[in-house]
């Protein structure tokens, strides 16, 4: 069991949903969050609500900016010297058959819930390394192992993570590196 309090854990999708819950439960365990969305004025409501505001730093971050996710890492890792848990919940979605879904619609689903995401944990992962020490928690769904109708961009996206962390997990396991992949739903 990892211990929470004085962990540097980075929360992207902090500004609603289960990356919301997860900010408030954290600050009970005085942990040192840096809290990620597109939105600064929702990250700034997350953490006024919260019940230690003072250990929480906003890095606003759009995962669909492949170009400005290195930085916001760097960013991150600035804050406190390192980060040792990323906690990946950002996300959008789609309800339809795949008849009526564009493909443009697809390939924004993919480059926010996915390669947004592996982009982030790419761009952490070497100092993680370097730390020996490190936990990814990736935040997918259900639907990344049974789809489901109308959900059929989505599904892909989340299927996409399943082997891509399942895919890290196995290749650095011996660099003291943790990957979770949780599945809500």
């Amino acid at each position: 069991m990892t211990k929470i309090k004085d962990q540097v854990i980075l929360i992207t999708g902090a500004s609603s949903g289960i990356g919301e819950a997860l900010v408030y439960e954290l600050s009970k365990l005085d942990a040192k969050l840096i809290i990620s969305a597109r939105r600064r004025e929702e990250l700034e409501r997350v953490k006024n609500n919260s019940q230690s505001p003072e250990n929480i730093n906003i890095l606003p971050l759009d995962l669909a900016d492949s170009f400005a996710i290195k930085q916001k890492a760097k960013e991150a890792e600035s804050i406190h010297g390192h980060v040792d848990i990323l906690v990946n919940c950002g996300g959008i979605s789609q309800r339809d058959k795949v008849i009526n879904t564009d493909l443009d619609v697809d390939r924004k689903i993919m480059e926010v819930n996915y390669f947004g995401t592996i982009a982030l944990s790419k761009a952490l992962l070497p100092k993680m390394i370097e730390r020996k020490s490190g936990h990814q928690v990736i935040i997918t769904s259900a639907v990344g192992i049974i789809s489901t109708p109308f959900r059929s961009a989505y599904a892909a996206s989340k299927h996409a993570l399943h082997g891509f962390y399942d895919a890290l997990r196995a290749e650095h396991h011996a660099d003291g590196l943790k990957v979770s992949i949780i599945l809500p739903g």
